[in-house]
């Protein structure tokens, strides 16, 4: 028992380490004075003074930012919708279809999705002269179509472990189906809501290959001007802006991680109370 207890532990190590070693090196690298990016040579904090006085950078950010939020809340709501109506009803003509086309993006490659996506916008702008240029709004309606998908998953397979005699309750109770909705469905689910916002937002505020194909001139998000600095070979400044994105992410997923802990301890005192309430 303690070699099979040992082993886990090595492979676990390893795991982590393979995963997050990189990562720091990549951090602790950002604080290079040399310009060579794994040549040590000395402190300095010079190139996060010109990261964020490059206006090229910031407009870069600015935009993946933008897109990120609007495709994120307008996937959440989409996706919620999506996964409140096939976890709630069951039976409804088309609904195998309706699931094929949500999970169909999940296994799809990023690269065909990209190719959809452009060859459709081409055809609406031939024949319904919209769009006229691809830029903020196409790279938002693509990210919005592939992000909804992981949102669906998300909030059906909440929801599918959910009591539904709770909901019954209420409305035994006289509250109707959107007064249901909104005080006992919504409130339960929102862990899982607030993760495939998440979820959304990190997907498009990393992706290249869709946003490749759906960006216009003067349209360069964030990840695409990472990639086309890296094809020139990776230099401080991408790992100063690399360490820069790594701690904004987890600095989210913490705050992200405290606002469900909260949640969860609040519903199971809200629980504790309503069973003490009944006895």
């Amino acid at each position: 028992m303690k070699q099979r207890s040992t082993f886990l532990f090595s492979v676990l190590a390893f795991g982590l380490a393979f995963l997050y070693v990189p990562i720091f090196s990549m951090i602790f690298f950002s604080f290079n004075k040399s310009r060579l990016a794994t040549v040590w040579g000395g402190f300095s904090t010079q190139w996060y003074g010109k990261l964020f006085s490059n206006s090229q950078v910031i407009d870069a950010a600015v935009l993946s930012i933008k897109i990120a939020l609007l495709s994120a809340t307008m996937a959440t709501i989409l996706g919620t919708m999506a996964g409140l109506a096939l976890a709630r009803f069951r039976q409804f003509r088309g609904r195998a279809l309706m699931s094929g086309l949500v999970t169909a993006p999940l296994i799809m490659p990023e690269v065909i999705t990209g190719i959809s996506s452009l060859l459709l916008f081409i055809m609406m702008a031939e024949w319904l002269g919209w769009p006229g240029q691809r830029g903020f709004t196409t790279i938002t309606i693509a990210h919005i179509t592939f992000s909804m998908t992981y949102v669906t998953v998300i909030v059906q397979s909440r929801l599918a472990a959910m009591d539904m005699s709770i909901e019954e309750a209420a409305m035994d109770l006289g509250s109707k189906p959107w007064q249901v909705l909104r005080d006992v469905t919504l409130p339960i689910i929102s862990p899982a809501v607030l993760s495939g916002w998440l979820l959304a937002f990190t997907i498009s505020l990393d992706d290249v290959v869709i946003t490749s194909f759906t960006t216009g001139p003067g349209y360069t998000t964030l990840p695409m001007l990472i990639w086309s600095k890296v094809k020139l070979g990776v230099t401080p400044d991408i790992n100063a802006l690399a360490s820069v994105i790594v701690t904004v992410v987890a600095v989210g997923v913490a705050i992200s991680a405290v606002i469900l802990a909260r949640a969860d301890k609040r519903r199971e005192r809200d629980i504790q109370m309503a069973i003490a309430a009944n006895k």
